[in-house]
């Protein structure tokens, strides 16, 4: 078996070496297929890693990060392609994205790479070097562009044009109904504000300054959010991060475990090992059905909760899972992540799993946020107090609303949701109350584990 496992086995990508002197490309990124074409212009420095490469990418299109990517040298049948480390968690061999750099693969003129996203809507981009650019290599920045990026989810290059022309008749047109029941159903479910011949460099560019800043290891973000509270005089935030309920436990047994990731267990035992999404991505009715059922949302929710799209409680449960790393999706399916997989029966695991993976977030603004969701919630304060004080110390910090300099922000981050869904949410209309002990456990253990402040 290993001589045909060696058969089909795919071809290693090959490395150009580092250059001695970095220089940077000025790169066209096209959507492959869509008609007119959609595409951006962006000049980067050679030394970018490809994950990083990746993060660019979905900022200067307007992706939203929702889905699997892959790299690849060549369009082939075949091709040589890196793995992202959730594809080695998966039991894929190959070679790994992390550490490889674009001027690794381009160098020239006409040098190509290709970059595929959501294997369900299949959005094939290639990159092609227009220039290599003289003198010190530049930040990331788009320099051009045309048409706004599809909307996830919307069934490939062919829903997407049929949505564009649908948008474009001033959605006149009627859509085929079993896409849309309704004209108003179709432009509910558009992203707000979107026109297919729209594109704004000023907003993308934006984007991509707030993805492709240099991440901060947990410690040195905690010391900062320190310093920061010490120069706006944030006191509380001060005592909250550097003294999270110093006698606090921070130990879980093994029933409040099983009580704290119930609606994560419910998800992992209704999609088994894998159950099938709908075109546009979503579960299935039945499926949804189910784990509204089980996690108490339809105890209060008004609505028959058997359509995602329509239950934003079981969207939230799932989008938030996939964040921690408890599920994934791939090729149209929904599924355990193969670290979960085996463990997906042993709450203790799950919660350890969990654990390991706060604060989410990307943004500044989402990692200040969820770093001060898991102080506000490791003092045990009271959860019907947890956005009040959160968006205050938020805007203690700076922070304001995006709608006026003297308005605090709001405390919504992807840290509190899975805080709230720990706390029960999903019994309590979301609305958890009192205080928590076992959360509160979890926040301390967060603190205390990923920063030594």
């Amino acid at each position: 078996m290993g001589g045909l496992d060696d058969l089909w086995r795919r071809p290693e990508p090959q490395l150009l070496p580092v250059p001695a002197t970095v220089r940077g490309f000025r790169i066209r990124i096209d959507l492959q297929r869509t008609k007119p074409p959609v595409w951006r212009r962006v000049e980067v420095p050679g030394d970018i890693l490809l994950p990083r490469l990746h993060e660019l990418i979905q900022a200067t299109m307007g992706w939203t990060d929702s889905h699997l990517h892959r790299f690849r040298t060549s369009n082939d049948r075949s091709p040589p392609e890196f793995l992202t480390q959730f594809d080695l968690d998966e039991g894929h061999e190959g070679m790994l994205e992390d550490d490889v750099r674009l001027d690794q693969l381009l160098s020239a003129e006409g040098d190509r790479l290709w970059y595929d996203y959501d294997s369900g809507d299949d959005w094939n981009h290639v990159l092609r070097v227009e220039k290599v650019l003289d003198g010190p290599p530049p930040a990331p920045t788009c320099v051009g562009g045309k048409l706004a990026c599809p909307p996830e989810d919307c069934g490939g290059v062919w829903g997407y044009a049929e949505l564009a022309d649908w948008v474009r008749s001033d959605y006149d047109d009627a859509l085929r109904p079993e896409v849309f029941d309704s004209t108003e159903e179709g432009r509910a479910w558009l992203p707000a504000g979107w026109h297919p011949d729209a594109f704004d460099m000023d907003e993308t560019n934006e984007s991509i300054t707030a993805v492709t800043a240099e991440p901060i290891p947990d410690v040195e973000e905690l010391a900062s959010l320190l310093e920061l509270s010490r120069n706006r005089g944030a006191r509380g935030l001060r005592t909250a991060l550097a003294h999270p309920s110093a006698s606090g436990t921070t130990d879980i047994d093994a029933d409040d475990a099983a009580e704290l990731t119930e609606p994560f267990r419910v998800l992992l035992d209704v999609v088994g090992d894998g159950a099938a999404l709908t075109g546009a991505g979503y579960l299935k009715p039945v499926v949804v059905e189910q784990i509204a059922h089980r996690t108490g949302i339809t105890g209060w929710w008004i609505g028959k909760a058997n359509r995602e799209d329509l239950t934003w409680p079981v969207w939230e449960l799932r989008a938030t899972a996939r964040a921690l790393g408890l599920v994934s999706v791939r090729k149209g399916r929904i599924a355990p992540t193969r670290a979960i997989a085996a463990r997906r029966d042993d709450p203790q695991a799950i919660l350890r799993h969990i654990t390991g993976r706060l604060p989410l977030g990307t943004t500044p603004a989402e990692r200040h946020a969820g770093w001060i969701a898991l102080a506000v919630v490791a003092n045990e304060t009271p959860a019907e107090l947890w956005e009040e004080s959160i968006s205050e110390l938020l805007f203690g910090l700076g922070w304001r609303d995006r709608q006026g300099p003297y308005r605090a922000p709001s405390s919504d981050s992807p840290t509190l949701d899975a805080l709230r869904l720990l706390a029960g949410a999903t019994r309590a209309n979301w609305r958890p109350t009192g205080v928590n002990t076992a959360v509160a456990a979890i926040a301390r253990t967060v603190i205390r584990a990923r920063a030594d402040v």
